[in-house]
């Protein structure tokens, strides 16, 4: 399937903004949806809406079997060993508030540390700061290299024997670098702790493979995969899940309830309280779906291709800073920069002038902010959808922006 079939399957991309075609460079914040997954939610909604496990009529079972169906997707998609080890929750946000409050708080203690970067969203900060504060456990930071990266030789000087828990994200959203995992979660295993894994920029972009990471914990989200909103993926060793205490409590994931005691469901169940979100997980597979049928190793070489070309168009610009390496070999397909003496907002506010959508701001990652020691960028971010003739325009749109400030300055 080549550019023009795939982007086809996007009705959205079709359309103009602003009198000029639109030009979506913003899939780090949240993916565009296939017809695939469109037509998935609507036949769910149209043909079957029922809620899942507890009843035995004809439309009881048919969700039930669309809901543990996309389980089953899900599992396949990253590698992990069962079904008991895929939790669906709310988002990637979710899940990692999931891992801090359920085995962080029973789990640390004073003198304990965690090991975090600089570079992690807030959804990967602030749940640990929380967790710091409730148990007296110490919160560190593994430092960045100048390019944004992390150093093997860093990550062993900073995971210490009172490590307990690091938790890295596998690709960044601002800096676009790939972290290496799979070392990682080495070195903390050699000193006892456990390894968590903010996946929500990698899940769409990469093969992910949980049991080749050996990671303890990986946390996902559907919006950015080409699937619906207010779904996502914790995925934990079985080990590990069984002797946590659920977070959320109620219908669904209970086995007896008496009047002062009650009992939990086996896993997954046992983290899914309430109606789950069935509508989400059925879209979800028939994300994960679409995504295998055009694959992910081409899927991550076309992003690889349109990272090289904005890299080598975009830094061309006068006044033009780029963060992160700029071998593309060493990032995702995501570009993050400054134009000189133009605020970030005033750029993507041109840039929709003509059609063009990038995310600008801290991009939730206030701590990265600092240590490139600004207070926004603007950011760039493609998929599977994008061309290079769209990267043409972001960087005639970028001209067209320095040129307008110049004048008017």
């Amino acid at each position: 399937m080549n550019s023009r079939e795939i982007r086809e399957l996007f009705p959205i991309l079709n359309q103009e903004v602003n009198g000029n075609p639109l030009v979506y460079l913003d899939s780090a914040a949240t993916s565009q949806k296939p017809v695939q997954v469109i037509e998935a939610l609507d036949r769910y909604y149209r043909e079957y809406n029922s809620n899942v496990h507890r009843g035995v009529h004809t439309l009881g079972t048919r969700a039930t079997d669309g809901y543990e169906g996309a389980r089953e997707k899900v599992r396949k998609f990253i590698n992990a060993k069962s079904i008991e080890e895929v939790i669906f929750t709310r988002g990637t946000t979710t899940s990692l508030n999931t891992v801090a409050a359920s085995y962080g708080r029973a789990n640390l203690s004073e003198g304990d540390e965690i090991v975090i970067s600089y570079m992690e969203h807030h959804s990967n900060i602030i749940p640990w700061q929380q967790v710091a504060k409730a148990t007296g456990a110490t919160l560190k930071y593994l430092p960045l290299q100048e390019d944004g990266t992390i150093s093997i030789e860093d990550a062993r000087q900073t995971i210490t024997s009172n490590t307990k828990i690091v938790s890295i994200m596998q690709v960044s959203n601002v800096l676009g670098v790939i972290n290496p995992i799979k070392e990682i979660a080495q070195i903390a295993h050699q000193h006892g702790a456990i390894m968590v894994v903010d996946g929500a920029q990698s899940a769409p972009h990469v093969k992910v493979d949980v049991q080749d990471l050996d990671c303890d914990f990986f946390a996902f989200s559907g919006h950015k995969m080409c699937g619906p909103t207010g779904i996502g993926v914790l995925y934990g060793k079985k080990q590990l899940l069984e002797n946590m205490e659920p977070i959320e409590f109620g219908g669904e994931m209970i086995d007896f309830v008496g009047l002062y005691e009650s009992t939990w469901k086996e896993l997954p169940w046992k983290f899914e309280g309430g109606t789950p979100i069935i509508a989400g997980a059925i879209g979800l597979g028939a994300a994960i779906d679409f995504l295998q049928e055009i694959g992910l190793e081409n899927i991550e070489a076309h992003e690889h291709k349109l990272a090289a070309y904005a890299l080598e168009k975009m830094s061309a610009i006068e006044g033009m800073t780029i963060y992160g390496p700029m071998d593309s070999a060493k990032r995702a397909g995501v570009v993050t920069f400054n134009l000189s003496d133009v605020h970030p907002h005033d750029v993507a506010t041109v840039l929709d002038a003509e059609g063009i959508a990038v995310r600008a701001g801290h991009h939730c990652a206030q701590p990265l902010m600092k240590w490139l020691k600004v207070s926004a960028t603007a950011r760039a971010s493609f998929y599977l959808y994008n061309t290079e003739d769209e990267i043409d325009k972001l960087v005639q749109g970028l001209v067209k922006t320095k040129e307008y400030f110049s004048d008017v300055f």
